[in-house]
């Protein structure tokens, strides 16, 4: 059973307990019949039936635990053998008070009052069959209230039990919850990173191979555009070197200075325009609504999937003009990136997937599908400005 918060814990437990509880029923009901025997006749055949009654009952007392409604019927018998016909008079009814105290506390609560019930019973028609009366009111009060306090007191017990159990269990519950909790924020926190690394070192690293294959490509025929990009890898490389300090920075100790670096946004759209036409891509950029401060979690996610579109479009679609438009409404920002490349299907990458839980972590969508005919690659996103969904991306 479980223990109230600071309640000094019981040192006896299973066998042992049940030991000292018979050992002290034993020591009241032996008293109580020695103290009878004072007055009385020497040994008669009586008194040995009423000894075998009395170990009896104490016997069944030990194993009360065991079998608590077999052991109170059993020291009910007992006492309505050893009253009405034993020697001597005595308190044999205490084993009988044990006994519906632990089928109660057992859960027996029906079996109890049954018992409960059969006893009075009992008394009362021993009571009123004959001419003697062998309890006077009083007593018989004394017995009724004796045997109504053990069976309530029995189920107070079980109801406590069982409410301890389910603050324990509540509290395990708890614990189980806050433990889970944790899990998940730390795999959202790692899934977060891993969205912003890969964008910052995808989107840049792809800008440096595309620009180092023209510079490896134009080294002996054109020296000066050569060098130009060799210039914008230094550029790129050395941005993407700052995106990346600045992603990193969630990861510091706590006694460390925090990034000063700005949170990319969509203000920073133009480096991303910039660092795309380095590489030979014609990007035209459209803004339609007014512009006007986004929250910041909308804010990196646009940037993010821009930045991300812009790079599958210098990866793999083989395409020379791409258009960015940003339209700004009421209650969102949608995001259109085109071009003029291959299309085709866009697969399961590791980009379309990222853009994809960063929309809908703002309880926004997107969609990635090829342009059809005319060929071409379409990204659509659209990225509530309310609260719902807000903080699933920083």
């Amino acid at each position: 059973m479980a223990l109230t918060p600071g309640a000094p814990p019981w040192p006896l437990r299973g066998r042992a307990a049940d030991a000292v509880v018979a050992g002290g029923v034993a020591v009241v009901v032996v008293a109580g019949a020695l103290f009878a025997l004072r007055d009385q006749r020497p040994f008669a055949s009586a008194d040995l039936l009423s000894w075998a009654l009395i170990v009896v009952a104490l016997v069944a007392v030990y194993f009360r635990r065991r079998w608590p409604v077999a052991m109170a019927a059993l020291t009910l018998l007992a006492c309505g053998l050893y009253y009405p016909l034993g020697e001597p008079d005595g308190t044999l009814l205490v084993t009988f008070i044990v006994g519906l105290y632990t089928a109660a506390a057992e859960g027996h609560l029906k079996a109890a009052v049954t018992l409960s019930v059969l006893a009075l019973l009992a008394t009362g028609f021993g009571e009123t069959a004959g001419d003697t009366r062998h309890v006077d009111n009083a007593a018989l009060s004394l017995v009724t209230g004796w045997i109504i306090a053990a069976v309530a007191l029995g189920a107070v017990a079980r109801n406590r039990q069982a409410y301890l159990r389910e603050v324990e269990q509540r509290a395990l519950d708890a614990e189980r919850g806050r433990e889970e909790e944790a899990r998940r924020r730390a795999t959202e926190e790692r899934l977060r990173i891993a969205r912003e690394l890969h964008d910052v070192i995808g989107h840049n690293i792809s800008l440096i191979n595309v620009q180092a294959g023209a510079a490896l490509h134009r080294i002996e025929r054109d020296p000066e555009q050569a060098e130009r990009a060799l210039a914008a890898i230094k550029e790129t490389s050395r941005e993407a070197l700052r995106e990346l300090r600045a992603t990193l920075g969630v990861l510091r100790q706590v006694d460390e200075a925090a990034p000063t670096e700005p949170v990319p946004g969509l203000a920073g759209m133009a480096d991303l325009v910039a660092g795309a036409e380095t590489t030979g891509l014609d990007v035209r950029t459209e803004i339609e609504g007014e512009r006007r401060p986004v929250p910041p979690e909308v804010d990196l996610a646009a940037y993010r999937i821009v930045q991300e579109a812009l790079t599958n479009v210098t990866r793999h679609a083989r395409a020379t003009m791409a258009v960015v438009r940003v339209r700004y409404g009421r209650d969102d920002v949608r995001l259109e990136i085109d071009d003029d490349g291959r299309g085709g299907d866009p697969g399961a990458g590791n980009g379309i997937l990222g853009m994809g839980e960063r929309a809908r972590a703002l309880g926004g969508e997107l969609t990635a599908e090829g342009g059809g005919s005319a060929g071409g690659f379409r990204v659509r996103a659209r990225l509530p400005l309310g609260s719902r969904g807000l903080g699933g991306v920083r």
